[in-house]
């Protein structure tokens, strides 16, 4: 579940004000509204990124409104995924866990079984600047999931793939977010993208969101 209740954010002089929705247990959630609305903002706000002016904050693990990011059970892709320069794709996967200080061979598990779902075997040893597009987004992708998280946020995931690749990680987003039972929050201006993933579609508009 995500729930948010007369919610009121700010990113500079910039202001989300009143805002209140909720995506049940195992959905998928798709905000839309035009670049600019506050959807981002929205996003941030939930996943600890942003500070909440007022209002509250629910997720499976309970009132999170005050919580630091690492603790509300939360794998965000940010836009274009935006990965480590200098990490390989295996350090990209274990990054969570090591940082949650996992033991090695439970580290060396869930990088096995990221890249075996994600297709990243032949890639683990690459940094992002050998990879594609999609590639790329697929590792940003598997390092949001690696702590095996509660809740997926995803802003914009798509917006920067050619049509090809926005296919395949579509396909991919889709998969896992089904196996894993995943509440999703998945931000996009896209009409035909959020026909493909949401179970519940939601609109920003004039501060406001509302069902589609």
């Amino acid at each position: 579940m995500i729930r948010v209740e007369k919610l009121t954010v700010e990113a500079g002089s910039f202001r989300v004000e009143d805002v209140s929705f909720e995506i049940p247990t195992g959905a998928y959630g798709v905000l839309m509204g035009r670049t600019g609305s506050g959807k981002t903002t929205i996003l941030e706000a939930i996943c600890g990124l942003r500070t909440v002016r007022s209002g509250r904050i629910w997720l499976p693990s309970g009132e999170v409104t005050d919580w630091p990011p690492g603790r509300r059970g939360i794998g965000f892709v940010p836009q274009e995924g935006t990965l480590f320069g200098t990490k390989t794709v295996r350090q990209h996967l274990a990054f969570g866990p090591a940082v949650r200080k996992w033991a090695a061979p439970e580290i060396e598990k869930r990088v096995a079984e990221l890249a075996e779902s994600l297709g990243l075997e032949r890639l683990l040893d690459r940094k992002p600047e050998g990879l594609s597009g999609g590639e790329r987004q697929r590792v940003a992708l598997g390092r949001a999931l690696a702590v095996r998280p509660r809740v997926l946020c995803l802003d914009e995931p798509l917006s920067a793939l050619d049509d090809s690749s926005r296919g395949e990680v579509s396909e991919v987003i889709q998969r896992l977010a089904q196996e894993q039972g995943l509440t999703a929050l998945h931000i996009t201006h896209n009409r035909d993208e959020a026909r493909i993933f949401a179970d519940r579609l939601l609109v920003l508009e004039n501060g406001k969101v509302r069902p589609a």
